[in-house]
């Protein structure tokens, strides 16, 4: 077999592995070979891909070892600062990270659809011209070109808004601009209009408008978007990124990109369609833009909250027999999935029956608390999703909510102006007790206050979430064991 030949089977093998490693991320328990399968893939594809790129029969890197030795640097400088940002980064910034990561993606799309253009649309006479035009293909390169630039732009922009976010560099509020759907709307019409024109008349005109304007549409469309909201963005951003690396396989004429970037593609718009089904919010309107963008007239909230100790909760807690934990970013925050496990083991101990409540948002990214919580071990079979636990809450002694806030917010279901309406809610406020882990009675990330806090059945223990868990483990062995 060729080099060819032997690249190209390559390219089907690491196919496959992303498609298993998609199927073993859909399981808490099969989630790390999922990765191992994904990690082998991209191996394989980097290995085939140098080797077609250094075929010396297609006139290759190997006859130009300076190119040669530039690509093999750029390879390694990239894979030592992937290892060191895997190394160092905290479960707590994993969402700022991805956000990031999606961004080269966006930003390498660009950069491939502008070389596209300056290999072909630029050089009329090129080789490369010549053959697409004698082939019939250089009408579909010009609208490769435009698409590619555009899904790379909006997902760039778009991307380093949602890692700004995320990372509280600038205001997690939504940006209402008046008028803002008529601006995308008009933004997609300059675009479209842009993708026609070059196609007919390739230029550098319109694929210069082209590219400012997904660049600026790609910040406004994420920028008015709430920052409770971004789990979700972050699932449509990763969609973003996979259409964007089919784009590029495409111009590159790589099978293997495309397909990669179609998987990654459907299945974060899948994943996003499944989180804006737990929100109870459109589709549509995350594409868009106009997500977490409702104008509030809920009602302000009133009462006192009552304060309980770690004493008080950890003889609550001796006491019952049945206990929902349902934690949020707090959780990760405080880095308190540690000792939350170890009260876990020690509740269970004592025949308290613990199960974990998880909201499909919970976090600042999909699967955010089950990872933190696998990363503590905490058994798979007491980690339920939402509409798992919801009907037992009500038969339940005690709720302890560490760190979550608007996952637990009462005004979901019972104020229709509230930003937040209609989301689906932990319904932790029908047990017989419920304990609010914070710092403080500060809002959550969403900018909305929560009613649960001044409930009669609840009470709050304010302090550093891991410090208060390792408190009541402490004051545990001096309570009655059943």
């Amino acid at each position: 077999m060729t080099l060819t030949s032997l690249a190209l089977a390559a390219y089907v093998v690491a196919a496959l592995l992303f498609v298993l490693a998609l199927s073993g991320l859909s399981k808490h328990e099969t989630a790390r070979r999922g990765n191992g399968f994904g990690m082998a893939g991209i191996a394989l594809a980097l290995v085939a891909t140098l080797a077609l790129a250094i075929n010396p029969d297609t006139d290759g890197l190997a006859t130009r070892p300076g190119w040669l030795v530039g690509v093999l640097v750029a390879v390694a400088v990239g894979a030592s600062i992937g290892l060191w940002r895997a190394r160092v980064v905290e479960m707590t910034g994993m969402p700022e990270l991805i956000a990031l990561l999606h961004s080269f993606v966006g930003l390498a799309a660009v950069a491939v659809g502008w070389n596209g253009y300056l290999l072909v649309e630029a050089d009329p006479e090129g080789a490369e011209t010549r053959l697409l035009d004698a082939e019939g293909l250089l009408g579909i390169h010009h609208a490769e070109v435009v698409i590619g630039v555009f899904i790379g732009a909006v997902t760039f922009t778009g991307s380093i808004v949602a890692f700004l976010k995320l990372s509280a560099r600038i205001r997690s509020s939504p940006l209402v601009l008046p008028g803002k759907h008529v601006l995308n709307a008009t933004a997609l019409a300059v675009l479209v209009a842009c993708t026609i024109w070059f196609t007919v008349a390739p230029a550098l005109a319109p694929l210069v408008i082209a590219t400012v304007v997904a660049l600026a549409l790609g910040w406004h469309l994420v920028a008015s978007i709430g920052g409770g909201d971004m789990p979700v963005v972050v699932s449509m951003l990763n969609s973003y990124s996979g259409w964007a690396a089919a784009a590029s396989g495409f111009l590159l004429e790589n099978d293997l990109l495309i397909v990669t970037g179609a998987l990654v593609g459907s299945s974060g718009a899948y994943l996003s369609y499944l989180m804006c089904t737990a929100m109870n919010r459109s589709f549509v309107s995350v594409i868009l833009g106009g997500f977490g963008a409702v104008a509030s007239t809920s009602a302000a909230v009133e009462g006192e909250h009552t304060e309980v100790s770690a004493a008080d909760v950890a003889e609550l807690l001796s006491e019952a027999s049945s206990v929902v934990i349902t934690p949020g970013y707090g959780m990760a925050v405080a880095q308190a999935q540690y000792p939350v496990a170890e009260l876990t083991r020690a509740l269970r101990e004592r025949g308290v029956d613990v199960r974990f409540g998880i909201h499909p948002v919970a976090g600042r990214l999909p699967g955010h608390m089950n990872v933190l919580l696998a990363e503590a071990k905490v058994p798979y079979d007491v980690v339920l999703e939402m509409d798992e636990v919801n009907d037992d809450l009500a038969s339940t002694d005690v709720v302890l909510v560490i760190g979550a806030n608007d996952t637990v917010n009462p005004a979901a279901a019972e104020d229709p102006g509230s930003p937040i309406a209609g989301m689906p809610v932990l319904r932790v406020w029908e047990a017989g007790r419920v304990i609010v882990f914070k710092r403080s009675m500060a809002v959550g990330y969403a900018g909305v206050q929560n009613p649960l806090f001044f409930r009669e059945n609840a009470d709050m223990l304010f302090g550093d979430a891991k410090e208060r868990v390792s408190d009541i483990l402490a004051a545990l062995p001096a309570t009655s064991s059943r």
